[in-house]
């Protein structure tokens, strides 16, 4: 019983006095250990080389290679003068660009633009273009997506901050809506305005102007005057001829001396 309670005894003291001492002393060395072969400073990266242009085959190669990465997401893609462009649908576009953004055989940081097109034969008549930079690899890419009057894009404000602005200008333009975005409202045309100037079936001459009157001594809004779908500006029947065909302002041709006798 003794040296039970003996053996004890030196355990219980040995835990508690030359344990702490033991790990104390051989936990500096460990961490030297794990840290001697990683580099101190920044790591440094290969900068790319802006005279060497991706060629045709290696952007081919590329989008057969995102394509099968993403085969659920990516529709098709395409190469047009050395332009990369993959077609998504649009509850595809978040985990694309995800993607786009963070892979490491991808790294496109930045959305340098986002714009869109108005196809009014298509059922899905607006075409959304986001157009993508890859400082690391010196390229771009095109992601390109669909949407109508009443289907929506999911914003890209959570994964790129600087679609804010451009996002904004799309809804403006053309009516795009975005999901999720933090203030969608008009950034180019006026307080008041009605419907979105660059739509196919938007009228040239607007539904409005805006002048300065001299009377009221202030802006005014009111109905365009000049009404009409398409504007010629070409041949006698000009609307902005008021009488008649028009007329010639050029200066007459001086007429010949008579020879003197």
């Amino acid at each position: 019983m003794n040296y039970v309670f003996y053996f004890t005894q030196h355990i219980v003291h040995y835990i508690l006095f030359y344990l702490p001492r033991l790990f104390a002393l051989t936990l500096p060395t460990l961490t030297t250990c794990n840290t001697h072969n990683v580099a101190k400073g920044p790591r440094i990266f290969e900068k790319a080389n802006p005279g060497v242009k991706t060629t045709v085959t290696e952007l081919h190669e590329y989008g057969k290679y995102l394509t099968s990465v993403l085969p659920k997401y990516i529709q098709q893609f395409s190469v047009y003068k050395d332009e990369l462009t993959i077609y998504v649908a649009p509850n595809a576009l978040l985990p694309v660009m995800e993607f786009l953004r963070d892979h490491t055989n991808s790294q496109f940081k930045q959305v340098m633009d986002v714009c869109g097109v108005d196809y009014p034969s298509r059922p899905n008549r607006f075409e959304v273009v986001y157009n993508c930079l890859s400082i690391r690899y010196n390229s771009r890419i095109r992601v390109k997506t669909y949407a109508n009057e009443v289907s929506p894009v999911p914003s890209l404000t959570g994964l790129f901050n600087g679609v804010n602005w451009f996002e904004r200008e799309a809804w403006d333009m053309y009516g795009i809506f975005f999901t999720g975005h933090p203030d969608l409202r008009r950034i180019l045309t006026d307080y008041g305005f009605e419907g979105h100037p660059l739509r196919k079936d938007f009228p040239l001459t607007g539904y409005v102007e805006v002048r300065y009157d001299d009377e009221k001594k202030r802006v005014i809004v009111e109905p365009v005057e000049l009404a009409q779908a398409f504007r010629n500006f070409e041949g006698a029947a000009s609307p902005w001829e008021q009488v008649g065909p028009g007329r010639d302002d050029k200066p007459a041709l001086p007429e010949p001396e008579t020879p003197k006798a």
